[in-house]
């Protein structure tokens, strides 16, 4: 399996071409699609991460009228790997988007290499 660590938390199986827990390894989906549509979501109140500093009306905490807080979580092992901030109604974004194609021609032509999940060039791989 050549596998590609996209994040702390996010792999991707470069040739089954599925996006993978960075824990659990457990299968997320496919890679050409959004990575978050195999996570589970939970909503979090912004007052419950970035607690009001003072009793005023304006808090430095984020407005829930203004932000909505959303958390994904692997449904296998229950990982955190991403956070989102976005304003209410605001669709999900697709925040990691790899072009697969290029990185295979890019592997199968000897350009690049994984090495421990890492990507290099080429000439900087361990003998």
């Amino acid at each position: 399996m050549n596998t590609l660590h996209v994040g702390d938390n996010l792999s991707l199986d470069i040739d089954e071409e599925r996006w993978r827990c960075g824990k659990c390894a457990n299968d997320l989906g496919s890679a050409r699609e959004n990575v978050k549509r195999g996570l589970l979501v939970g909503e979090r109140a912004p007052a419950e991460i970035h607690r009001p500093l003072i009793d005023a009306p304006y808090t430095f905490s984020p407005d829930p009228e203004w932000v909505r807080i959303l958390e994904f979580y692997c449904p296998g092992c229950g990982l955190q790997v991403e956070t989102e901030y976005l304003p209410p109604g605001h669709p999900i974004t697709n925040t990691t988007e790899i072009d697969i194609d290029s990185l295979k021609r890019r592997l199968e032509n000897g350009e690049i290499v994984i090495e421990d999940g890492h990507m290099r060039p080429a000439e900087e791989a361990t003998p």
